[in-house]
């Protein structure tokens, strides 16, 4: 229940010591009638057990007030993954609760940092975050609390000013934004989205607080009374990825105050400020994904009850889409990706899909897409090819698509990273493989973060160039990567240049000086065939793919070893 007497003492704490009683008394009686603490008790006894978001849909409900956005932009709250979202805080109360249940509707693993008294509000103890917003130093515990729930992949919401708006000479607008927000998301590496909320008290409060601060402060209950039958209207902005802060090379401060005008700007529908990239599409309904299952041929399960399913493109697919959000989710998260909301082009369209479906979790958890690439050398050319965007390639290329499948696009979501979804995978490759004989060939790109420092990539790239460099001339990146003589010159004193494993082995201390190891289709695929069966036609840098590296690798299956054979093909 609320006690005005006693939130008025906890916070100034000789507030009604240094008063006459005859003051006192009848203050507190006037405190009691500002701030309506009749009729919030009442509502608090007839809510009693009610907490987190339904206790905001009954505060809501009883002051009436809805909310408004443009619906696409509710796509820009991602759902799921860490992320800050940062919003100006015109009301003080109302707009905190209205955002938490817009955001709700995309994602419920919703956390609040609140000051305290925002987390007097006991019902919403689930969703919130206490710090200090007014000049005080936050116990340790709380500050690791926000990072706790970055680490967890929840959603932080944040109200940078720390108070409720001002009227000011452009309008009403937050005081100074506290740097705290920048720090954490800055530390997690988790992206910032603005929302603009757009709302006002009343003009008293507001000439109130031009007077006195503190005054314009026992106001507030008051105004949220006022708000009755309002509507809250809110603006939700692309995110902004931290290495778009990263790279400005402007210092922590300035940056707050260029969030905060590129809120505002946001807000007014004007360009924002930093470069932001659009939030990965919301999930596919789990019934419409099952229902196009059925209609999918299965290959077969794995021990643990998983489906390998091998699907063709179908127009207004909700599986297509499901498995473009994923890609785009899956490869974000190394730095990778189109940055756009899923990531689906033309080729999807006459490639296959082999997707590992858990049926448990109502999940794909991963796929590969693989094209038959005589049929599709025969009917568009070798320019039907996707790798073709990529790598010019010679005539002389088509003999490898007559028994050929052009691979790519494999991902694992991150929810079964570590898990053996990769090698349940390459079964359903085997199993493809072993029902056309045919095939003898295995291509494609396969990617290098450019998240990777300049000299890991460096000492990747040499690695594999030195011992799988093909010298067929068969392909050439419209985009070269290329390592200067001096880093040449020093891959050359690091390894011995004539003994694989043990430069392989130099190559993983070298990459674990950087925390890093060989990405795992580098290293998988190297390991699948005997000498002579793996080769780099050569390396690109794909601009439209994050600016990763591309190393364009041919297999032959007729030199894959026995062990890998009899494990994926059964021969």
């Amino acid at each position: 229940m609320l006690n005005v007497e006693q939130v008025i003492t906890d916070r100034f704490p000789d507030f009604f010591e240094r008063k006459p009683r005859l003051v006192a008394q009848p203050l507190v009686r006037f405190l009691r009638m500002l701030f309506n603490e009749r009729e919030i008790n009442h509502f608090l006894a007839v809510n009693e057990g009610v907490k987190g978001l339904d206790f905001i849909e009954k505060v809501l409900d009883y002051f009436d007030l809805d909310y408004s956005l443009i619906s696409k932009e509710l796509e820009n709250i991602p759902s799921t993954g860490r992320v800050v979202i940062v919003a100006n805080h015109p009301l003080g109360a109302l707009d905190a609760l209205a955002l938490i249940l817009m955001i709700s509707r995309v994602r419920k693993d919703i956390r609040v940092i609140a000051n305290d008294l925002l987390s007097s509000l006991r019902p919403l103890d689930e969703l919130l975050l206490p710090v200090d917003n007014f000049g005080g130093a936050s116990p340790k515990s709380n500050i690791k609390r926000i990072y706790g729930a970055l680490h967890k992949e929840q959603a932080v919401i944040v109200f940078p000013a720390g108070e409720v708006s001002r009227l000011r000479p452009t309008g009403v607008r937050d005081v100074h934004w506290k740097p705290g927000f920048l720090q954490f998301a800055k530390r997690t590496a988790s992206p910032i989205v603005p929302v603009y909320i757009d709302a006002k008290n009343s003009p008293l409060f507001y000439g109130v607080s031009m007077l006195s601060k503190p005054l314009a402060a026992l106001l507030l209950v008051r105004e949220m009374f006022r708000q009755r039958k309002n509507t809250i209207g809110f603006r939700v902005g692309e995110a902004i990825p931290i290495h778009a802060l990263g790279e400005s090379g402007i210092n922590h401060k300035a940056l707050v105050k260029m969030l905060r005008k590129h809120l505002y700007r946001m807000g007014q529908g004007r360009p924002g400020i930093f470069a932001t990239e659009k939030s990965i599409a919301h999930p596919e309904s789990r019934q419409a994904l099952k229902s196009e299952l059925r209609e999918a041929e299965c290959l077969g399960s794995t021990v643990d009850g998983k489906q390998i399913i091998l699907s063709d493109w179908k127009a207004d697919s909700s599986f297509i889409r499901e498995i473009g959000r994923l890609r785009e989710l899956s490869f974000r998260k190394v730095g990778e990706g189109t940055g756009l909301r899923r990531d689906v082009d033309s080729y999807d369209q006459y490639y296959k899909h082999l997707v590992l479906w858990d049926d448990e979790a109502l999940e794909i958890a991963g796929a590969y897409r693989f094209g038959e690439t005589r049929s599709i050398v025969e009917s568009k050319g070798l320019s039907g090819l996707y790798t073709a965007t990529l790598f010019k390639l010679d005539p002389s290329f088509s003999q490898y698509c007559m028994q050929g499948l052009e691979l790519g696009r494999s991902f694992i979501q991150p929810t079964f990273w570590g898990s053996r979804a990769l090698d349940y995978l390459w079964q359903g490759l085997g199993a493809y493989v072993k029902h056309h004989p045919d095939v003898r060939y295995l291509f494609g790109p396969v990617s290098l973060s450019a998240r990777y420092p300049t000299h890991a990539r460096d000492l990747i790239v040499y690695y594999f160039s030195h011992y799988y460099g093909s010298r067929l001339n068969l392909a050439e990146s419209y985009n070269p990567y290329r390592i200067s003589l001096s880093t040449q010159q020093e891959c050359r004193s690091i390894f011995s240049g004539d003994d694989a494993k043990a430069d392989y082995q130099e190559l993983k201390h070298q990459l674990s000086l950087f925390n890093l190891t060989v990405p795992t289709l580098y290293k998988q695929y190297t390991e699948f065939c005997e000498e002579g069966g793996v080769e780099f036609l050569g390396f690109g840098i794909d601009t439209q793919f994050s600016d990763c590296v591309d190393g364009l690798i041919l297999v032959d299956l007729t030199k894959m070893k026995a062990t890998k054979r009899k494990r994926y093909i059964g021969e």
